[in-house]
């Protein structure tokens, strides 16, 4: 069925993401209609943020065609497809999920070697804790008792709530891609010289000969550069000495990216600043502001960079940390996708993370033409809590739609990295393949 863009909740997101990056209504455009449903089957609109998300972005880089609604699923649960020689890894942590306190729920996120150390030692448990210790040591405490205790320990852990309306009307309230436009007193170079070196623009890589600096992790983030590398953008990751990364993570979202490790406080760092075009950043606002990383210092050392920050919980809680499931568990989301109304649910897909990365990738594309047309530095924000508030306000469905089977082979690649053979999901950007990604942390920090 066709969803014209007066019912369609997938054409409210587009027509606010062109509001807030300034793109003038074409009056004739078809991203504005959904041929058929995005099979992530949900009470809320899961599948419309989804489709809206990817159309954004290949309509700011003028790609031609609609996404496939399979294939915008099967992209949004990557890691379900993802396999290494054949078996697909261990996404989940024993110390991640929903558990039961004395009075009610919590959401855990241990995923991270850091993240469960900090967790158990909330817990004042061992480090042979399974999960049945994390149950027992959960149901003697309230919920906002273990919460205190684990988030004092610096682990990761929200209460689970019921939705609050008049909080998510509050939220819509500010853009969904919010985009600051601060003035360079003098450009680095002149816009042409700097960009698309040697390439010119073609239509089917719009960011041939863009450096893109990606200081991201997880999902989010990492989504947001792959896609920026699916265009052309010249890619380099980096990630910090002391801070591992799981090997399935990045198999999964560094298509066609170069990684390497590298403290960002080194004078090769800056180097590296200084010949970038964009940067993308995923870490804590308040993390990146001790590393004299935020937009602002980023600006004020390299004038006419294009930076598009992520974060989870956004601008009125900058120092904390945060990843889509605990951001679907405090905002109510986790609460509507309830089976029972009892034990909490979770959306089909991380929704929240994988339109995220869309979003900003589309804002990116946007502010490198605004940057080149008018010079000076430009800045894109949003957060996951941000993009469940637009999910939060959209038509709901009375019940999920049941799932259908989805032949995978159509919408998943194989590729050689490291002696390894891995299976990933396609690109849901139609007309284009990913290319390989490299194993993590395996590339110089160089251009």
């Amino acid at each position: 069925m066709i969803r014209t863009p007066s019912v369609s909740p997938a054409a409210s997101i587009l027509r606010r993401v062109r509001a807030d990056l300034g793109i003038a209504e074409s009056g004739h455009d078809d991203g504005d209609v959904i041929p058929g449903v995005v099979p992530l089957p949900s009470r809320l609109a899961v599948g419309d943020l989804a489709w809206a998300s990817v159309r954004a972005c290949g309509l700011v880089a003028d790609i031609g065609g609609l996404p496939d609604p399979e294939r915008v699923a099967v992209a949004y649960r990557s890691d379900r497809v993802l396999t290494v020689d054949g078996t697909p890894p261990d996404v989940w942590s024993v110390y991640s999920g929903f558990w039961r306190t004395a009075d009610g729920w919590v959401r855990t996120h241990g995923n991270y070697p850091h993240h469960a150390r900090r967790l158990r030692d909330g817990l004042g448990l061992g480090t042979d804790a399974d999960a049945h210790s994390v149950r027992a040591a959960l149901l003697a405490l309230t919920s906002h008792g273990a919460v205190d205790r684990i988030t004092v320990a610096r682990g990761l852990a929200v209460t689970v709530r019921e939705e609050d309306p008049r909080d998510d009307e509050r939220r819509r309230t500010a853009p969904l891609l919010a985009v600051e436009h601060m003035p360079s007193p003098t450009p680095r170079s002149s816009p042409d010289t700097r960009r698309r070196r040697g390439s010119g623009r073609i239509v089917s890589m719009p960011l041939a000969g863009v450096r893109v600096l990606d200081l991201t992790r997880v999902i989010a983030g990492p989504v947001c550069t792959r896609t920026l590398a699916l265009l052309g953008a010249d890619v380099l990751r980096i990630d910090p000495p002391h801070l591992a990364e799981p090997e399935w993570q990045h198999l999964d979202t560094g298509h066609g990216k170069r990684s390497a490790v590298l403290d960002a406080r080194s004078g090769r760092f800056e180097e590296l600043l200084a010949a970038a075009d964009v940067v993308v950043l995923g870490y804590r606002p308040a993390a990146l502001e001790r590393l004299g990383l935020s937009p602002s210092d980023l600006v004020a050392r390299h004038p006419g960079l294009v930076i598009a920050q992520l974060s989870a919980w956004g601008d009125d809680e900058p120092h904390r940390a945060g990843f889509d499931s605990l951001v679907q568990a405090e905002s109510g989301i986790a609460m509507i996708e309830s089976a029972d109304g009892e034990r909490p649910g979770a959306l089909p897909a991380q929704a929240l993370d994988h339109s995220a990365g869309y979003l900003l990738a589309a804002a990116v594309i946007n502010l490198l033409d605004r940057e080149r047309r008018d010079g000076d530095s430009w800045v894109v924000s949003t957060s996951l809590r941000r993009i469940a508030a637009e999910l939060l306000g959209l038509p709901r469905n009375r019940r999920p739609a049941v799932e259908p089977e989805i032949d995978l082979s159509a919408h998943t690649a194989a590729f050689e990295v490291g002696g390894h053979r891995v299976s990933t999901a396609r690109p849901a950007l139609p007309g284009a393949e990913f290319a390989a990604p490299h194993l993590w942390g395996s590339d110089q920090p160089v251009w």
